[in-house]
Order: structure tokens, then sequence, then C-alpha cells
């Protein structure tokens, strides 16, 4: 006979960068009740008069946060089946966050249990909620949430938290140049549903050597492992991997054709290009046009425009990088402005494109930024890929360099995928707290909402065509 088990984590397990009242979720496949747990005059309850903002009716901050935050969770009712209501504690209250950064939430289950009755699998973690859900009654500790949350209070309202760079509290997805708490909010409570593993992904030791449901579709795609498969080092050293940790289970395996693009491609050639032709992988830019099977191709011209040698296009190119660059792509150096102000700088001078080299050693990521008025695209190369392109660059005429530059994508790959077309998780090389592990990576296109940071182009969907997190949740067993 199986003997139920439950562990309390009481704590947050993944986080996202950037007296109690219960307020009811309407009637859907599953109910889902946001319990206020902040006090008097502050976070949900906060007094601060407010306009009513993109559907959003409150006349309060905190009554526009506590609407913003209901109207996720009916998203996510509508999406999931569960006869048990889902409870979710869930306060605003001052986060870590610089001018430059900030946590914007952090959520995770509340408990976990493992051989409750129907478990599908003996001796594993599940989360509250969905342990729940699968006996069929409530499985949490009386009283206790499903689901913790919290959310940052201080976000763009003080000089030293992203000034500037506040929640947008509307509900029809126009939040521009603000950060969108309802897509924040679906995130956090991915998590807390169950997008999460309770393995120590630094140490790779298991919950009171108990695996979670979640590393039963860990697999490491250079061993063709999973997680429940592999010791303790194993699974550390699967977490700092890079590209090596795949989602291997077959909802969203299957999904991922409907809802992931070709991935990005720079293709290097030409009479002078040597040890550095080939495609070389990239990070796609959030601004500009996307990358498509029509190639934007041309010579690959190096901006030089610092007495260092390195061509940072911060300001306007003297004549002699205006000519290299015209009609070509140009090759700028990560470093002391914006991309989109390189962006516009190398298009004012007649580019036909623009790369960018990484500054530093480390994993590859896009470009980030907003600008509609950057017409020409862009991609994002690694420190160690621009060193060998320079190398081909080093001679040159004025006009041209006999390295070709094109910037297309690769129909044969999805992005964000490896060679089996499975989806990767975010395993950069170095561990990351709360976020390592527990989310899909950022090489996925379109962006996704279960990626570690939240980016602008998310919509409030949760499943294909558009969004892969439902599927995943559904693997797990909702």
């Amino acid at each position: 006979m199986r003997t139920a088990k439950q562990f309390g984590l009481g704590q947050l397990a993944a986080a996202l960068t950037l007296a109690c009242a219960a307020m009811a979720g309407a009637q859907a496949a599953a109910t889902i009740t946001i319990v206020n747990q902040n006090a008097a005059g502050v976070g949900f309850n906060d007094p601060t008069a407010v306009a009513a903002v993109g559907g959003n009716p409150g006349t309060t901050l905190g009554q526009q946060r506590l609407i913003a935050f209901q109207h996720a969770a009916d998203i996510w009712g509508a999406t999931l089946t569960s006869n048990v209501t889902i409870r979710v504690g869930a306060s605003f209250v001052p986060l870590s966050c610089t001018a430059s950064s900030a946590v914007l939430g952090s959520a995770g289950a509340y408990e976990i249990f493992s051989d409750f009755p129907s478990a599908p699998r003996a001796t594993t973690w599940y989360p509250s909620a969905l342990a729940s859900k699968l006996a069929g009654t409530d499985q949490s500790t009386p009283g206790y949430p499903h689901i913790i949350a919290r959310f940052n209070s201080r976000l763009g309202r003080f000089p030293d938290c992203l000034p500037g760079s506040g929640f947008y509290l509307g509900l029809d997805n126009q939040a521009a140049s603000q950060i969108d708490l309802v897509t924040v909010l679906l995130h956090e409570m991915a998590h807390g549903l169950g997008f999460q593993t309770f393995t120590d992904g630094e140490t790779g030791e298991q919950t009171e050597g108990i695996a979670s449901i979640w590393d039963y579709y860990l697999l490491d795609n250079r061993s063709n492992k999973s997680w429940v498969e592999m010791v303790n080092a194993e699974r550390a050293a699967s977490a700092v991997s890079g590209t090596g940790l795949s989602w291997n289970g077959p909802n969203v395996t299957a999904a991922v054709p409907l809802a992931l693009a070709p991935t990005s491609v720079l293709r290097i050639s030409g009479p002078a290009a040597g040890n550095a032709a080939g495609n070389v992988e990239v990070g796609d830019a959030s601004f500009g046009p996307p990358l498509s099977s029509t190639a934007v191709s041309g010579q690959l011209m190096r901006v030089i425009d610092q007495p260092t040698g390195l061509g940072l296009a911060c300001t306007p190119l003297n004549n002699a990088n205006r000519i290299a660059v015209r009609g070509n792509i140009a090759l700028v150096d990560r470093g002391t402005c914006t991309f989109t102000e390189k962006a516009k700088v190398v298009q004012n001078a007649g580019a036909i494109g623009m790369v960018v080299a990484d500054n530093a050693p480390g994993d590859l990521t896009g470009l980030g930024g907003a600008d509609d008025t950057v017409l020409i695209p862009a991609v994002r190369i690694t420190q160690q890929v621009g060193v060998s392109l320079k190398a081909a660059l080093m001679r040159r005429s004025r006009t041209t360099s006999g390295v070709v530059a094109s910037l297309t994508v690769n129909p044969a790959r999805l992005a964000g995928t490896d060679a089996a077309r499975r989806i990767r998780m975010y395993t950069p090389t170095e561990f990351s707290p709360g976020s390592s592990v527990s989310h899909y990576t950022t090489d996925a296109k379109p962006n996704q909402l279960m990626e570690p940071s939240i980016n602008g182009d998310l919509t409030h969907q949760v499943t294909p065509p558009q969004d892969l997190t439902y599927p995943l949740l559904r693997d797990i067993g909702w």
C-alpha cells in the first residue's frame, strides 16, 4: 500500500527577471481564487487613485492590480480542468531591483505531494494544485494556498527600480513600452501550476530523494538520458549545458511545429571568408523586420570608429564608414549605446542589415529593444564568432571585403529546438537560480511565455499555435 507524502516548500521556486480576503474566479473548466495577502493600504489594497486603462475599470491602484490578476486567473481557469478550486496566495511587495533591472515577480507551488490517491506515478513529487486535480480532492494543508506568488510593488515607481518601465494594468495587451502585468501573471501562475522542477538543478539533488514529475520529461539531448535516469552530478552538468537539455513530453513535441518558426542563420561565404565560411547561429532582434527565407545579402563590412579598433556605431558614421556599409551589411560591436541606436546609425548610413558582435564571452542571446523606425534586419553573434569574422575582414577595400553575409532562415531547423525538433530548456553555462531548467530556452521564435524574461511581443495566449505552455502542463498531468 502506498502512503501519501507531502513536503512544504514555503518559498518561491521560479522568478521572472524583471487579514486575508479572497476574490473568487469565474466558473470555468477550473476555478482559480486569488487570496489577497497584502495588509491594508498596500499592494492589492493600495488606495492610490488611477484612471481606467485598457479595459481595466478599477479606480485605485490596488483594485486594478487585483482585476488584472483575476483576468489572468480566468484565462488559466478557462484552459485547465479541475474540480478542486485552485487558491493563489498573492501580494505586491518590494522585490529586488535597480535602475536598469528588476525582478518582476516570483511564484511556485506552496506544497508538493507524492503517492496521493490516483497518483499516476509512484514516489514522484507533484505540485499541490495538480495533485489535488488528479486525486479529485484537495490535498493541501487546510487554509494553505496551492500557489504562492509575489510581484514587485516598486517597479517603475521609484528611481532605483526601472523608472519609466512600470506595470501596464490594462487587459488589452497594449503595454507599449511598459511591462504587461497580465503576461507576467500568466507566466508566474504557470510556475505554480507545475512549470518547475523540485529537483535542485545546481546540485542535481532530488527533494528527499524523490524525483519530480517534471524530471521524467527532461532529456539530455547529448546522452539521451532523462533526469530520472541520472545521478546528481549528471543532472547538475545537464543544467549548465548551454543547449544540452530538451523537453521530451509528447504534447509539447507534437505542438512544436505549430508554434515555432525556422531558426535564423547568418551564412558566411565569399572568396575571403576562409575559416569563417559556413552557417552561424545568431540571436534575433526584437526590432526591425524578422528574417525570412528571402535572404538579405551583401558584403560584410566592419564599422571602425574607435581608437581601439572597435565599431560601436553610437554616433553618425564618418565618411569612410558610410562608404563601407552603404548597400552592405554592417558588422558592429556591442557596447555604450542601445542596439536600436546602433541599427538606426548604420541604417541612416545606407546599410541593409546589421550584425552585432558580443563584447564578452557567453551564451548567445538576442537583441532587445523596440523602435518602429528600424527597417533593416539585425542579429547578434557571440564574441568568438565575431573574432573569426574580424580576422576574415582584415584585408578589404573601402567598398568590398570578399566576405558575403546572408541573413536568412534554415527551414530544416525550428528555432529553439534540438536535432529531433524537441524544444530546449534554459540551461545557461552559468547556473541561474530560479531561472535555469524551469524555463524554455531564449532561442525560441516566436518568443514563448515561459522564457526566463518577459518579451514585448507576447500575447495573452497559453496554447498552440501561439504558445507551448499548456502542452507542457498537459504532459505532467493537467
